[in-house]
């Protein structure tokens, strides 16, 4: 086969459908690998194929020094996947933000209509890890957390009426810039550490029917000292408030949760009392193994024979259609 030949092909498959492999371009590079050791022919056409490969996954760009970053992106990120509940993920876009290289980096992205996540995962050490945004307003900001080798996933808000997005991955505004050390004393520089992150946009399609999960274990009737006093438990949508109400005895009161399903971690769980100053958030942990993820907001005691209402509110950040979540709230008395 002339080298001719090779680019006619690439060129036809380039113009073709997305393969569902999600292993292709892995696969591609070992198919290479193992017919040059076969062969030990080196240069010429198994040149050509290596650079002409190269062109294929990022079409137009072979004299742009991003080509080589965002087809390792593509390697690491898959283009297709499914989560437990069945939810299917296409890969529509992918870049990456390099710890030798800029500090931002910019993709822009059709809307189909469909949800959009967008995933990261990371190698290295890295204390400022991207923020990410589309002009879409946000509470709170999206953000990935600490680097790691396992992908993680962000529901990526988009503009309303728009036909495109565009994506913004930005480390330079995350972090922190100071630690103070100890009560009023100095806010010392922190040096900022950064890995190389391979970043993606995925659009998924939702469940034809809800998906539920499973049932959350039982919340512990002891916890370090506390005892529970009462809980309440739903599902998201249907369910998104709980109310507590207590008459005090005196004693200290604390508030904890658990929630469940593949959206678990996007809940944002919001405590009122009507004694206290604003209402404190939280997000809201999973709990399938190990010991108690104890993470609890605690309340001034209750006055003995004074009457008190917790309001809790559940909201979620990003579209949940036919992927409910299940909650249970605790509250606790010491």
């Amino acid at each position: 086969m002339t080298v001719q030949d090779l680019r006619d092909v690439l060129r036809e498959r380039a113009e073709g459908p997305s393969p569902a492999n999600p292993a292709r371009h892995e696969q591609v590079g070992a198919h290479i690998r193992r017919t040059r050791r076969r062969r030990r022919v080196a240069g010429g056409a198994a040149a050509a194929v290596a650079v002409l490969l190269g062109v294929w996954l990022v079409p137009g760009a072979a004299d742009q020094p991003q080509k080589a970053t965002v087809a390792s992106s593509v390697a690491k990120l898959p283009e297709r996947f499914t989560a437990p509940d069945g939810t299917e993920y296409r890969r529509i876009a992918a870049t990456a933000v390099k710890a030798a290289g800029g500090r931002k980096a910019v993709i822009t992205v059709p809307l189909s209509g469909k949800p959009l996540d967008v995933a990261g995962v990371c190698e290295g050490v890295d204390n400022r890890p991207p923020r990410v945004s589309t002009g879409a307003r946000t509470w709170p900001p999206m953000g990935f957390r600490g680097c790691s080798k396992v992908m993680q996933l962000l529901p990526l808000p988009v503009p309303e009426n728009a036909e495109e997005a565009t994506v913004t991955f930005d480390t330079a505004t995350s972090g922190s810039a100071c630690v103070q050390a100890g009560a009023g004393g100095p806010c010392e520089p922190v040096k900022a550490k950064r890995g190389d992150w391979s970043l993606a946009v995925y659009e998924w399609t939702p469940p034809a029917e809800p998906v539920e999960p499973a049932p959350l274990k039982d919340l512990p009737r002891r916890l370090d000292g506390w005892k529970l006093a009462d809980s309440k438990t739903g599902l998201w949508p249907q369910d998104t408030t709980a109310r507590f109400e207590i008459v005090g005895t005196g004693r200290k009161l604390a508030f904890d949760q658990v929630c469940g399903g593949d959206l678990a971690g996007r809940v944002l769980v919001r405590t009122s009392t009507g004694l206290t100053g604003s209402p404190q958030s939280s997000t809201c942990p999973e709990w399938k193994s190990g010991p108690f993820p104890m993470a609890m907001t605690e309340f001034p005691a209750v006055p003995k024979g004074k009457r008190m209402v917790i309001t809790v509110r559940i909201s979620v950040i990003g579209e949940t259609t036919n992927r409910p979540i299940r909650w249970s709230f605790g509250l606790y008395s010491k």
